[in-house]
C-alpha cells in the first residue's frame, strides 16, 4: 500500500532484480579508506589530477569535463555526536549555496559541524539552509567574499538512455575523483532509508553504471558538456552472507534528476524548509485478473481516503481505480508518489479513474502534509 504525501512504498518491480540491496552512499570516516591509506596510499589534495582518463568514441572527454566541473565540486565533512561522515556537494549559486543529499548532513542537522573542502584545497565552515528528508536533498551555505565557481545545469528531461556521463565526488573521502559511464535507465522510483526509520523516495531517478561509492553522495552526475543532470544518491550492492549491504559499486547507481533537484533547492533557499505535497489517499496496484475484469490494462485501487484530504475534496472514493496521473499510466504505487512529488503544495494533479465501470477525470489540488 502506498500512502502518498508520506512517501511510503516498496521497491517497484523492475527497479532492482536479483540478489542486490539498495544503499545510500555517504561515507563513514575511519573505515575502509583509512585502512587503505595506512598501506601507503595518500588522499589526493586540491589541484591533483582527477582519477579518470581521456575519451573514447562512446564516452565523454573526462579530462575536459573534470577541468570544467571540479572547481564547483566540494567534499563535505560532518562531525556530530553520532560520529563523522563524508559526502559531496556542488556549488549551485556563486554566493555560496551548495546542493547535497539530506543523508550526508542529517547527523548534524540539529547539532554538530559541517565543513567543505574545495578542489583548490581550501576549507570553509558551512551552515544548513534547509533540507527535505523525504526527497533526500539539502542545501548548505558558505561565506563567499567573491563569486564562487558554479556548476552548469542541464534539463534532465532531455537525458537519454545510453548517453555517456561523468560522476564527480569524494568516494571513500578521496576528493576530486572522477568516474565515467553511461545512463543505464531512466525513470526509476527508488525507495531508500530516510531519517528516523522513515523512507525517502528518489523519484524518476537516473540509473548509471558510472562508478559511485560511499562518499559520492550528493555529488554531480554530468553530461559531456559538464552540465549537471543528476545528484548521485544511492547504489545497489551485493549483500554479504548475513544479508547486509556489501558496500561497493556493482555498476548500478541512482541519481536524483537535476531539474527536480534544483526546483527543490530553490524552495529550500527561499524558505529554509520544504512542504511536501499531500494527496490524501492510499493505493495498491490491482492484480491482472482484477484489471481484466474492469477492462483496463492496470491501475491503482484506492483502499483508503483521508476524509479531510485533497483526494476526498476532489471526489475520489474508496474503490475507485486510478488509471492515469497527469496523462501517464498509473501502474505502481511509485507512479502516484512520483506524480505527486512533481508538484508543489497547491499544485494541480490530473487523475483519471474508473468508478462502477465508468471513466472520469478530476483535478486534485495538493495540500501540505498534515
Amino acid at each position: 500500500m502506498t500512502h502518498t504525501g508520506r512517501r511510503q512504498s516498496g521497491v517497484s518491480a523492475g527497479v532492482i532484480v536479483g540478489a542486490v540491496v539498495l544503499a545510500l552512499v555517504a561515507g563513514v570516516l575511519g573505515g575502509a579508506l583509512w585502512t587503505w591509506l595506512a598501506h601507503g596510499t595518500s588522499e589526493p589534495s586540491g589541484g591533483t589530477s582527477p582519477s579518470a582518463g581521456g575519451s573514447a568514441s562512446n564516452s565523454c572527454n573526462a579530462v575536459s569535463v573534470a577541468d570544467r566541473v571540479l572547481p564547483a565540486i566540494v567534499t563535505i565533512s560532518v562531525q556530530a555526536a553520532s560520529g563523522s561522515s563524508v559526502g559531496t556537494g556542488e556549488i549551485i549559486r556563486n554566493t555560496g549555496f551548495i546542493l547535497t543529499n539530506n543523508h550526508v548532513i542529517s547527523a548534524a542537522a540539529t547539532s554538530g559541524t559541517i565543513s567543505v573542502l574545495y578542489s583548490s584545497g581550501k576549507t570553509a565552515r558551512a551552515t544548513l539552509v534547509g533540507r527535505n528528508p523525504q526527497g533526500d536533498l539539502a542545501v548548505l551555505k558558505v561565506s563567499a567574499t567573491s563569486a564562487l565557481p558554479t556548476i552548469a545545469v542541464a534539463d534532465s528531461s532531455t537525458v537519454r538512455v545510453g548517453e555517456p556521463v561523468v560522476a564527480l565526488g569524494a568516494p571513500l573521502g578521496l576528493s576530486s575523483s572522477v568516474s565515467a559511464g553511461i545512463v543505464s535507465a531512466l525513470g526509476r522510483d527508488v525507495p531508500v532509508p530516510g531519517d528516523n526509520g522513515s523512507t525517502a523516495t528518489l523519484t524518476g531517478a537516473i540509473q548509471t553504471d558510472a562508478s559511485i561509492n560511499p562518499g559520492n553522495s550528493g555529488g554531480a552526475l554530468v553530461n559531456c558538456s559538464g552540465q549537471l543532470i543528476g545528484v548521485n544518491t544511492a547504489i545497489a550492492t551485493v549483500p554479504n552472507s548475513a544479508g547486509e549491504s556489501g558496500g561497493g559499486s556493482v555498476g548500478i547507481g541512482f541519481a536524483i534528476p537535476s531539474t527536480s533537484a534544483l526546483k527543490e533547492a530553490d524552495r529550500l533557499i527561499a524558505g529554509g524548509s520544504s512542504s511536501e505535497p499531500y494527496f490524501g489517499a492510499s493505493v495498491a496496484p490491482i492484480p491482472a485478473a482484477v484489471a481484466e475484469r474492469f477492462g483496463v490494462k492496470d491501475g491503482l485501487y484506492i483502499d483508503a481516503v483521508d476524509a479531510a484530504g485533497p483526494a476526498a475534496a476532489a471526489g475520489l472514493r474508496v474503490g475507485d481505480i486510478i488509471t492515469a496521473l497527469d496523462g501517464k499510466a498509473a501502474t505502481t504505487g511509485e507512479s502516484l508518489v512520483g506524480a505527486v512529488s512533481n508538484h508543489s503544495v497547491g499544485g494541480s494533479l490530473s487523475v483519471k479513474y474508473l468508478r462502477s465501470g465508468k471513466a472520469a477525470t478530476v483535478t486534485v489540488i495538493l495540500t501540505a502534509v498534515p
